[in-house]
């Protein structure tokens, strides 16, 4: 029979480096993680705008059953996020308005998962953002054991127990506990890049002359055709 498991750990990220890749977004940090990390697009967001970054609670359950929901509430605290996976494939609706109100009582920043939500209205209201692969009314039961901060598959990314997820409108990042310095310091580097090369854009510089391209597509045998020539009309 296979063991079901609640661990208790404090283990995750410093208060200073979810700050910061909240404020970078999703698609910087990514980049700066080596363009690797990200969940899969199925995982949207419930209300656009949201933006969030925090400590991986990981919950396993069984499809069709939120009973784990339940117990991994006690293990949340202050800046966390809540990442649910089930054993297979689901989309009924594990996840409501009276969990979240639970939840924000704790301080938890969002909830992100491979299943499915409802009290999508609520949630709004509430300010609860929710990362799901659906919005489905279909409720669900209370009987059936799995583990709490154990290491999931959430839409094809492996999640530990005290990761870092970054979530907002371009979907959901998990980036390695152990990694989470390193990428603070290499996504503030591209911000800086980027808001340079904006400038120069803003200023009427082409991709092609910032980035160097020219000789490339030289290179790769893309040449400039006059459209009225009649010698090099194809």
């Amino acid at each position: 029979m296979t063991e079901h498991v609640i661990y208790r750990t404090d283990r995750g990220p410093t208060p200073q480096i979810t700050a910061a890749l909240a404020k970078r977004g999703v698609a910087t940090s990514h980049e700066a993680y080596g363009r690797r990390g990200l969940l899969g697009p199925e995982l949207r967001p419930i209300y656009p705008r949201a933006r969030i970054a925090g400590r991986a609670v990981t919950v396993l359950s069984h499809p069709g059953d939120n009973l784990m929901i339940h117990a991994s509430i006690e293990q949340c605290g202050e800046g966390d996020i809540l990442v649910v996976a089930t054993t297979s494939r689901s989309t009924d609706g594990m996840f409501g308005d009276l969990f979240a109100t639970q939840l924000l009582r704790r301080g938890v920043r969002g909830l992100v998962t491979d299943a499915g939500v409802r009290d999508i209205a609520d949630l709004e209201e509430m300010g609860f953002p929710v990362w799901s692969r659906a919005v489905h009314a279909q409720g669900t039961a209370k009987s059936v054991p799995g583990s709490v901060n154990v290491p999931i598959v959430v839409a094809g990314q492996l999640v530990n127990p005290g990761d870092i997820i970054v979530a907002d409108d371009d979907g959901v990042l998990c980036v390695p506990l152990t990694e989470g310095e390193a990428v603070v310091e290499a996504a503030a580097k591209r911000e800086a890049n980027e808001k340079a090369k904006r400038r120069r854009f803003h200023d009427g510089e082409l991709g092609l002359d910032v980035y160097d391209m020219r000789p490339l597509l030289e290179r790769l045998g893309v040449r400039y055709v006059d459209a009225d020539d009649p010698e090099d009309s194809r």
